[in-house]
Order: C-alpha cells, then sequence, then structure tokens
C-alpha cells in the first residue's frame, strides 16, 4: 500500500494513504541498515510502501525522493538530519529582531535550498515591533534579496498584515518553514489554520532568542489546497553533501561573475584576476554574501561547524 508521510514523532510516523486512511507506521530495525547515513531515514513528504497486514503497520520501502532539504546533525554520531522531502518551497521565515536572523543563517539555507533546486521564499516577519533601524535594515535585506532574484514577502502574523498575499503564493504547493525558534512560525501557521492551535511562547526578552514550542514535524493542509510542513526551530544550518568547489554554485551571484575569473578551479579567495573579488570590490556583490561564502567554505576545509551565533 502506497502513502505519504505527514507526521514524525520520533518513532512512530503518521501515514496518509492513497485511499484516504491516516495510518500510525513504525520502521523495522533493518531499514536503517539500507546506507541512509542520516538521523531520520523517513521523513516528512516521503511517498513510501507501507505494510499493515500483521496488526502493527510498517513502513517497507521509500519512493526516490525529487529533492529534500538536509542540514549537518546536532548528533555528532550521524552525518545529517534531512528535514522534509519532495518539496516545492522552502519558506524562511526572518526577523530582523526579536530574535535576530543573521545573514549567514539565511545564506546557508539558501545555498542548501539552491544545491536541490528548492525555490525560497524570504519572508520577514514581526514588522510591528521594529524600530527604525530594524525596519531600514529589513529593507535593505529585502532589496538585496530581491536583487539576487530572491521573492521576499514582509508580514505581521499578529496583526495580520501581508498574509493574504503569502496565502497566494503557497496555494497548492508543499511549502516546509524554517527559521530559528522565535520567529514567529506556529503564530503564521495558526493565521493560515485557525483550526491548528499550534502551541506558541514569548522569546526571551533577556536573550532576545526564541524558546522551542515545536517539538516534531508535520505537514498540514492548507485550505485552498497545498501543504506547509511546520518543524521544530533551529540555531544553526550546517552544510552538507557540498565540496568546496560546489559551494560558489550555490550563490548565483557568485557563479555568474566566477565564469570571468583567469583559473577554472579559482576558490575566489586569494587568486589573482579573481572577478569575483573585483565584484565584491565594486559593490556587485554584498560583502555579507561573500562572508557567508567564505564561512561555509571554512566548514569544508576544517570539517568544523559552528552555529550561526
Amino acid at each position: 500500500m502506497r502513502g505519504l508521510v505527514i507526521k514524525n514523532t520520533g518513532s512512530i510516523y503518521l501515514v496518509q494513504t492513497d485511499d484516504g486512511r491516516q495510518v500510525e507506521c513504525k520502521i523495522k530495525g533493518s531499514f536503517r541498515l539500507k546506507g541512509i547515513k542520516s538521523t531520520n531515514p523517513v521523513v516528512i513528504g516521503d511517498n513510501v510502501l507501507i505494510d499493515d497486514n500483521a496488526g502493527v503497520a510498517y513502513i517497507t520501502d521509500i519512493e526516490q525522493r525529487r529533492n529534500y532539504m538536509i542540514r549537518r546533525s546536532t548528533n555528532l554520531s550521524k552525518q545529517s538530519h534531512i528535514l522534509a522531502a519532495n518539496l516545492d518551497l522552502l519558506m524562511m521565515v526572518i526577523t530582523v529582531n526579536y530574535p535576530r536572523t543573521t545573514t549567514i543563517f539565511i545564506d546557508r539555507c539558501l545555498a542548501t535550498a539552491e544545491a536541490y533546486n528548492i525555490p525560497a521564499l524570504l519572508v520577514f516577519n514581526k514588522t510591528d515591533r521594529y524600530s527604525d533601524d530594524d525596519v531600514e535594515y529589513m529593507k535593505a535585506l529585502m532589496t538585496l534579496y530581491q536583487s539576487i532574484n530572491y521573492q521576499c514577502l514582509k508580514i505581521c502574523a499578529l496583526t495580520g498584515e501581508g498574509l493574504d498575499r503569502l496565502r497566494s503564493v503557497l496555494q497548492g504547493k508543499i511549502t516546509l518553514l524554517s527559521g530559528h525558534s522565535g520567529v514567529g512560525k506556529s503564530t503564521i501557521i495558526n493565521r493560515l489554520l485557525p483550526d491548528a492551535n499550534l502551541k506558541t511562547a514569548e522569546i526571551s526578552e533577556y536573550h532576545l532568542k526564541g524558546m522551542h514550542t515545536t517539538t516534531f514535524s508535520e505537514m498540514l493542509p492548507l485550505p485552498d489546497g497545498g501543504y506547509v510542513i511546520d518543524t521544530p526551530g533551529i540555531k544553526g544550518f550546517g552544510t552538507i553533501e557540498m565540496s568546496g568547489a560546489e559551494v560558489s554554485h550555490y550563490f548565483p551571484e557568485i557563479f555568474r561573475f566566477a565564469s570571468k575569473c583567469r583559473f577554472a578551479d579559482c576558490t575566489h579567495t586569494n587568486e589573482p584576476d579573481c572577478a569575483v573579488l573585483e565584484a565584491v570590490k565594486q559593490h556587485y556583490i554584498s560583502e555579507s554574501r561573500y562572508h557567508s561564502y567564505l564561512n561555509i567554505l571554512e566548514d569544508k576545509e576544517t570539517g568544523k561547524y559552528r552555529a550561526a551565533f
């Protein structure tokens, strides 16, 4: 029997079958040994085959994924953690304050989305809380990412500002919500899906960082078609499954200038006649994006990863 994984609580997977039923499934221990080097061999959005003839339903196989969103696992005994699979859109929820989302975090997520051909949407939330300086910084970030052809929206989940536009963008798509704890993902979902009743929490006013309210991943149907995938908030985003030579390919503006470098294997760090370095100097490539590129390169060279705080 075939179905779609719509919820993962750690040990139990809720599968919506092709005939409309929802079946709680487990995976057998041997399933974990099929060369899947991940903390979670089955993920939200997977199309799977299940066997429920023995009284207990088991997932027996995963269909090929067309894409997935992956990050370095915080569990050092594993290599990776896949957030979700078979996505139409990555929606990054960003706050320039309360808490602050760093450009390094944004760019790591975007580079991974580029690597797996997942379109990205940047949603700037909590516009009601920003000072004049915060608003100017938000406008500057939106201008930067729009210049690289990333779609940006500004919303206020509490007041409803911008939500009609967001609904139209999400309609008919399978969308993964990503962002730090405290940026308002659960509040946005409660606005889009009034019956969801997801728990929300205030951020720490002392540290200006969010507190986790979502503890498991779940795919939620939108009223006008499509799904949003709610996942626990994450502090840092470690890139994985990309070599140092590939990193520049996932920064569109760097990749565009790289073809003009003198050396085909230019790393865009200290080589002579590097078109990328010249573009940074001339402000055709932003310093923040170039810094994020170098930050990911450092991961690849040292094998280490530090959270973007």
